[in-house]
């Protein structure tokens, strides 16, 4: 009962959308401003009225009032990344987000105590760590797998940033056009023809459930989005593939790299 007079007094506020659906305009403006090529400019972010407004729009819109499961998962993807760039704004790590939090990345994992476990994000009036809004929301809720490709955990190895929010009138493209781009950028992921190697990143591994049980289904789940001519070679035969894991780049996806 607290929360849903908490939601309905920021909607006063803040003038919230919620059947008729939410625009996301307002982050398309603050991507759009602050990213270019996956890097972000952070020190400019920081004095946008833009992202903190947008986080008050979202603060202010209860998902479960929002007309269908498009426009709740495209909510709660933008939510991550904004919440994510509000983060590392506060906080101006130097290097990399993992510096914020106690512990490390290792340790602080196991003690909960990381940058993903910071209880920052509101959205429809209840506070929600960056691990809730993945496990618990995204990953539990909407299974689907393609979702990996679009939060960005402000690091090198992760998918990049789009220059647009998502919608759910474009999601499926959006997705889809993130999981292309993601196999495709041989940072991330390479294939070797002649070898026949698939070196793909640590997301593949991390969330292999999610992707497949086997290293060979995750590789067949990352085909569908690889260049053609690798998707083709690993379909032919996928047995004949070995699959390694890259180590993960957490360095800051700073412009002034």
């Amino acid at each position: 009962m607290k929360t849903s007079i908490l939601v309905a007094a920021l909607c006063l506020l803040f003038s919230c959308e919620t059947a008729m659906g939410i625009d996301h305009s307002l982050f398309t403006q603050v991507l759009e401003a602050h990213v270019k090529n996956g890097l972000v400019d952070y020190v400019g972010l920081k004095t946008d009225t833009r992202l903190p407004r947008y986080l008050e729009q979202l603060a202010a819109t209860d998902p479960s009032l929002l007309a269908n499961d498009k426009e709740r998962l495209a909510l709660w993807l933008n939510a991550y990344n904004a919440y994510t760039l509000e983060l590392i704004v506060k906080r101006q790590p130097k290097r990399s987000i993992t510096q914020i939090g106690t512990g490390g990345l290792v340790l602080g994992s196991v003690l909960k105590t990381t940058a993903w476990d910071i209880p920052l994000a509101v959205v429809g009036g209840k506070k929600y760590t960056l691990n809730q809004i993945e496990h618990e929301v995204i990953r539990a809720k909407f299974k689907d797998a393609r979702t990996h490709f679009a939060l960005n955990c402000a690091s090198g190895s992760c998918p990049v940033l789009r220059t647009e929010a998502y919608d759910a009138k474009h999601l499926d493209e959006q997705l889809d056009d993130q999981g292309r781009q993601f196999l495709a950028d041989s940072t991330k992921n390479s294939f070797d023809l002649a070898t026949r190697t698939a070196r793909l990143s640590s997301i593949f591994k991390w969330y292999r459930g999610d992707f497949g049980a086997s290293d060979t289904q995750a590789l067949l789940t990352a085909a569908k989005y690889a260049p053609p001519e690798v998707r083709s070679a690993i379909e032919a035969d996928p047995a004949a593939w070995k699959v390694k894991f890259l180590a993960y780049d957490w360095s800051l996806n700073d412009q002034k790299k």
